[in-house]
């Protein structure tokens, strides 16, 4: 029987050991070569995948004891919860997933930056959206020119 006000903590840690597990299962699908003698490129994901999993179990079983953070300084004297801000960095996430393939990193990772500033408190979007353009056209020429990694230049495709 879960004491009261340990739900949160059991479902912060069930929510880690499905986390471990996602990484357990996208680990097993990494295509193994006979180049690696030793050590694949499997074996970090294996490993990440059974310690946050472990983790998770820690974090089950402590919550079935009663959990850890009823007792929290910071838990008691916590403000509401501010679905806003939360909902805006959820909104930033799926916009950068809907528009990547159309409008490509640059765009999309300038859109997410605007929507998570915004979440985060910032009221000037104007200075938001060039501060993220900065950042992303940044991040997609290092990746692009000089490690020669596409990352999808989308409707810049021609220009960049």
């Amino acid at each position: 029987m879960l004491k009261p006000g340990a739900g949160p903590d059991l479902a912060v840690g069930v929510f880690v050991v499905l986390l471990g597990l996602l990484c357990l299962w996208q680990a097993s699908i990494i295509p193994a070569t006979p180049l690696y003698a030793q050590v694949g490129p499997k074996f970090v994901p294996y490993l990440v995948g059974a310690l946050v999993a472990l983790i998770g179990a820690g974090l089950v079983v402590q919550a079935l004891r009663g959990g850890w953070s009823a007792g929290m300084e910071e838990v008691r004297d916590a403000p509401p919860t501010n679905w806003r801000a939360i909902g805006l960095v959820g909104a930033g996430l799926v916009a950068n997933l809907v528009l990547i393939d159309t409008l490509g990193f640059v765009f999309a990772a300038t859109v997410q930056f605007a929507l998570v500033s915004a979440g985060f408190g910032s009221r000037n979007l104007l200075r938001d959206v060039l501060i993220g353009l900065a950042v992303s056209l940044g991040a997609f020429l290092a990746f692009d020119k000089l490690l020669g990694v596409d990352i999808g230049a989308g409707i810049l495709e021609g220009i960049l």
